[in-house]
C-alpha cells in the first residue's frame, strides 16, 4: 500500500480542510478518500467523503471534505464544525435543499437525505463516535445538539472537479 496523503497543520487551524478538499477534488478521488489526519486530532487511516451543494443565499457551488459512517446503505456525516454553538454553513444550505451529491472516492452520487430522530439518532452517534471520538469532545463544548444528516444514493453522477467551485 502507498504512503496515505498526511495533514500535517496542527488542530484548530483550518487551512488543511481547503488542502485536503482540493487534494481530493485533483485526483478524481483517488486520493483524500483515506487520510493520516493525526496533524488535526484525527486518525492516521481516516475515511472522508465529499458532499456539493449550493449556497441557500449565494447560489454558489461547494464542497467540503468531511468525515463519514455507512450505516444500512446510508452515508452518515456530522454537522459538528468542531464543537461551536451553531452548525456549519454545509448544513444550513443542505437544510434548504432536496438532495446533495457526494463522492466517495472515485463514485460520486446524487442523493436524498434526512436527519434521523429518537432512538435511531441515539444509535448512529453512538456509532459515529466510536468510530470518530472527536467527536464525542466536540458535544461537550457545545450546547446544541449536533445534527447527523443520513443520505440515500439516488442516482450515479460524475466526480467533482475545481472547475465545481464557485467559493474558491
Amino acid at each position: 500500500m502507498s504512503e496515505l496523503p498526511e495533514i500535517t497543520r496542527p488542530a484548530g487551524t483550518f487551512e488543511w480542510v481547503k488542502e485536503h478538499r482540493n487534494l481530493y477534488l485533483r485526483s478524481g478521488g483517488a486520493q483524500g478518500h483515506i487520510m493520516d489526519i493525526t496533524g488535526a486530532g484525527g486518525f492516521s487511516f481516516g475515511t472522508h467523503c465529499m458532499i456539493r451543494y449550493k449556497g441557500r443565499k449565494s447560489g454558489r457551488t461547494m464542497i467540503n471534505a468531511l468525515c463519514y459512517g455507512d450505516i444500512g446503505g446510508e452515508v452518515v456525516i456530522c454537522a459538528s464544525k468542531g464543537g461551536a454553538d451553531d452548525s456549519p454553513q454545509w448544513y444550513q444550505n443542505i437544510l434548504a435543499s432536496e438532495t446533495v451529491d457526494f463522492q466517495i472516492a472515485t463514485q460520486a452520487y446524487r442523493a436524498s437525505w434526512r436527519e434521523p430522530e429518537g432512538a435511531e439518532r441515539e444509535k448512529i452517534w453512538a456509532y459515529m463516535v466510536d468510530c470518530y471520538p472527536f467527536y464525542a469532545g466536540y458535544q461537550t463544548q457545545t450546547a446544541r445538539v449536533i445534527p447527523l444528516v443520513m443520505m440515500r444514493p439516488l442516482a450515479p453522477i460524475s466526480v467533482f472537479s475545481e472547475a465545481d467551485l464557485t467559493d474558491a
